[in-house]
């Protein structure tokens, strides 16, 4: 049963991490036993095989085992004492931010307002590309693009690279941006978001953003692209959100609707404390136009 478990998976097979472990089997080792702690496969006080146990299970050496402990140890995912072996001491975050896709934008503010962002970069740079073609500017125009840091209870789990249009973004400052959610801003200037469309993938941490979010290189993260309109179509924000899987999910409720009930339909979460408004307390409805997921029964 533990083999089965805790078999080494390729996946990680080309992606380039930095050589903080020493070897790459040491590396995948790591990894494997990392993901299941943090996801509550293995949960708090578990105690883990030995080393000897780990090393015929992964098919690696003992020493190869020890540095993979090791790392987890150093960041206090586990703890390690002669006499009573290895235990899991990392407890799962009780109320991660979540997000429910169900939604539009109704409460991104909101959650502005209870996480606090660090500013990391702030500049305007020329609408070329996929950005500028996704928001409908023309290449010899301006995009503010700003670099932020997302953090709740002090610790980070979001990094946001947000583009808007130079004619939007001259109507507030860096140091606003730095303090206030942008879609405050959008709003005091009298722009109104109407709808968005978004994707949802996976992505590995470059150095700067494993640096920012406090993860290693090409630790897996959860990807998001989202381009916001306003109510006469008119493109006013790209972002590219990166999103710690640790600290931060997706969430979805559906109903069966349609004919004969083929169809799910997402349902809008309401809270009572918000007066029927569409949200919730540390949660985001971060959402595109909603999409009826096709079911065979």
């Amino acid at each position: 049963m533990y083999a089965k478990e805790y078999q080494v998976k390729p996946w990680q097979r080309g992606v380039a991490l930095r050589d903080w472990l020493g070897e790459a089997k040491a590396k995948q080792v790591y990894l494997v036993l990392r993901d299941r702690i943090l996801s509550g496969a293995v949960a708090f006080g578990t105690k883990l095989p030995t080393e000897h146990e780990l090393a015929k299970v992964h098919d690696v050496s003992r020493v190869t085992v020890r540095r993979a402990l090791g790392e987890l140890a150093r960041e206090r995912l586990i703890q390690r004492r002669r006499s009573a072996g290895t235990r899991v001491v990392y407890r799962p975050v009780l109320a991660p931010m979540t997000a429910d896709i169900s939604g539009m934008l109704a409460s991104l503010a909101d959650m502005g307002r209870r996480t606090t962002v660090e500013l990391l970069a702030f500049d305007y740079v020329p609408a070329e590309g996929a950005v500028g073609g996704a928001l409908g500017v023309a290449p010899d125009q301006l995009l503010q693009r700003s670099v932020r840091v997302r953090s709740v209870d002090g610790e980070p789990f979001s990094h946001l690279t947000a583009y808007v249009p130079e004619n939007i973004a001259l109507t507030f400052t860096r140091q606003e941006l730095a303090s206030r959610p942008l879609l405050d801003l959008f709003e005091r200037a009298g722009v109104k978001a109407g709808r968005a469309r978004q994707r949802i993938s996976a992505g590995l941490a470059t150095p700067d953003v494993a640096a920012a979010l406090g993860v290693h290189m090409g630790t897996p993260l959860i990807e998001l692209t989202r381009v916001v309109y306003d109510q006469s179509g008119r493109g006013i924000e790209h972002l590219h959100a990166l999103y710690r899987p640790d600290r931060y999910a997706f969430e979805i409720d559906l109903v069966r609707s349609g004919k004969r009930g083929r169809a799910w339909s997402p349902v809008l979460r309401r809270s009572a404390t918000s007066g029927g408004k569409a949200s919730t307390a540390r949660r985001l409805n971060a959402g595109s136009k909603p999409a009826e997921l096709r079911s065979s029964r």
